[in-house]
């Protein structure tokens, strides 16, 4: 077995175990969790700073809760882009525009329904939150497998752009180690209901 195909099947299962985690999780624990993950968020001075721009995406599910935080950033006056999935699995991008304005897609997300800007648009972020399941010591993260996020973190590199890039997580997905592949970025800090974990490359 070569070290990149061990290390898809060590994602697979690590993906499984997170997700189980997940699923055991009542409306209450992630309710509590999502208020604690905003104002934990809220305190990073590069995400509320007066015109940011900052592309994030509408948690579903049991996912670490991100409506509380787009709900704040938009009320300071930060311009978010939520994404839009596409039918080849990239992402397109449209500003969010409140919690009215969101609409059932495929894969039960919720989606902007505003003018689509293209999927150049994260380009212009100061910094993106990304979904994720685990991300470890190293600043690696497990994402869900699908592949939009790595489409957006190789179009910011063509791009040069550098922002800042963020995972809100529970606190028992900061593992020790996730399996990497040579396409994986690690980011720059982690968002738990307790805190912010920074990671210098």
């Amino acid at each position: 077995m070569s070290s990149d195909t061990a290390s898809k099947a060590a994602k697979e299962r690590l993906r499984g175990e997170l997700l189980g985690m997940r699923r055991a999780l009542t409306p209450d624990d992630v309710r509590v969790a999502a208020a604690a993950l905003g104002e934990q968020a809220l305190a990073l001075p590069r995400l509320t700073a007066a015109g940011a721009v900052v592309a994030a995406y509408v948690s579903v599910g049991r996912e670490p809760g991100t409506r509380v935080l787009l709900d704040a950033l938009r009320a300071r006056g930060v311009r978010v882009l939520l994404p839009v999935l596409l039918p080849d699995n990239d992402l397109d991008w449209a500003a969010y525009e409140g919690p009215g304005r969101l609409s059932p897609a495929a894969r039960g997300l919720l989606e902007p329904e505003g003018a689509r800007l293209g999927p150049e648009a994260v380009t212009e972020a100061d910094t993106v939150l990304l979904p994720g399941l685990a991300v470890d010591a190293r600043g690696m993260r497990l994402g869900r497998g699908g592949g939009s996020y790595d489409r957006v973190l190789a179009r910011l590199e063509r791009a040069r752009a550098h922002p800042d890039l963020i995972v809100l997580l529970y606190e028992n997905e900061v593992v020790a180690q996730v399996p990497a592949e040579p396409h994986d970025h690690p980011v720059h800090a982690v968002v738990t209901p307790s805190g912010v974990r920074t990671f210098t490359a």
